[in-house]
């Protein structure tokens, strides 16, 4: 008990009163293009947004090195592919709990700026996971198909704190925060939350909960705003109910996924489906996202779980256990 303690105390000290010393890392070289599969004839690039999603570099613990979060990835990636008019079809493969809603927002909009601007077809293919966060993603595209095993829905906001007071009056720890006014401190996790704290941040949940309602609805035409609603309790959904209540267009591989975006894209012949790297990563197949997309989004900083924070993901609570091993 006494090492969760010092864990919580040490964590809030290192959010409100920290040095960070970056060391130089390695130069990160151009975005490079492999062929995975087809041998000829227009492309199908396919785009991997993996594991937590994010605004922030992944580091390792003692910030030796660093990743490029999901969100500058995904944005290297589409400034390129609007640079290559071979690229007929964008196939994103999804595979994530969701993430912070910044990122979450940032990555939709990307994929709606490649839409927009080459009008070409986007399908999202969902693996194992695509929920909340990764979910929002998934409505800039034309269709979104999914595993029948695959985990998705999760809709709505979460907003994560906790409040260690009572464990700090255990063992003599005060608290001597000082504001400027009386919600400058709210939801902090060294005293219970007020009423009106509780409410005031609600309400901020409740608009970006909107946010996420109106995305679903410009993804899903066929479903009204009401039964959307009545979706989106934050509950998850297996592949099949998903295709049932409508929160995906169709269930299928990532086989099937290719020969859509083929269908969509008006290719009749072959077609090659692309992927990029970086010199050092290893490219992604069919099946397996390249080393440099897991990295950019292999877990939350726990800064961004220290409280509280504004979540379109599923799951936290493997978040909030990795914030107190640190």
């Amino acid at each position: 008990m006494r090492g969760l303690v010092l864990a919580l105390v040490s964590t809030v000290v290192a959010t409100t009163a920290c040095v960070t010393v970056n060391l130089p890392g390695p130069r990160v070289g151009p975005l490079e293009e492999t062929v995975v599969e087809g041998e000829a004839g227009p492309k199908i690039l396919m785009l991997d947004l993996v594991g937590a999603l994010s605004t922030k570099p992944e580091e390792s613990r003692f910030g030796l090195s660093r990743s490029e979060s999901p969100t500058a990835r995904l944005r290297e990636e589409i400034d390129r592919a609007l640079e290559d008019r071979e690229i007929a079809a964008l196939l994103l493969r999804i595979d994530s709990p969701g993430g912070t809603v910044i990122a979450s927002d940032i990555l939709y909009r990307e994929v709606r700026r490649f839409k927009q601007q080459t009008g070409r077809p986007v399908i999202a293919q969902l693996m194992g996971s695509g929920t909340s966060g990764a979910y929002y993603v998934a409505m800039a595209a034309d269709e979104v198909r999914a595993y029948p095993t695959t985990v998705t829905g999760s809709i709505g906001v979460i907003i994560v704190g906790i409040n260690v007071s009572g464990l700090m009056e255990r063992f003599g720890v005060e608290n001597q925060t000082l504001t400027t006014g009386p919600f400058k401190d709210a939801g902090s996790p060294l005293r219970p939350m007020r009423a009106e704290e509780r409410a005031q941040l609600s309400s901020v949940g409740r608009d970006l909960f909107g946010s996420f309602l109106d995305a679903v609805e410009a993804g899903r035409p066929k479903l009204t705003r009401a039964r959307i609603e009545e979706l989106a309790d934050g509950r998850i959904y297996s592949g099949p109910q998903a295709l049932e209540t409508g929160l995906v267009d169709a269930l299928g591989d990532l086989p099937e996924a290719v020969a859509s975006a083929k269908a969509a894209a008006g290719i009749t012949g072959p077609a090659r489906v692309v992927v990029y790297h970086r010199e050092g990563e290893e490219p992604a197949s069919l099946f397996w996202a390249s080393s440099g997309a897991a990295a950019a989004a292999s877990r939350l900083d726990p800064t961004e779980l220290a409280g509280p924070t504004f979540l379109y993901l599923w799951s936290p609570a493997g978040g909030l256990t990795e914030l107190l091993a640190q």
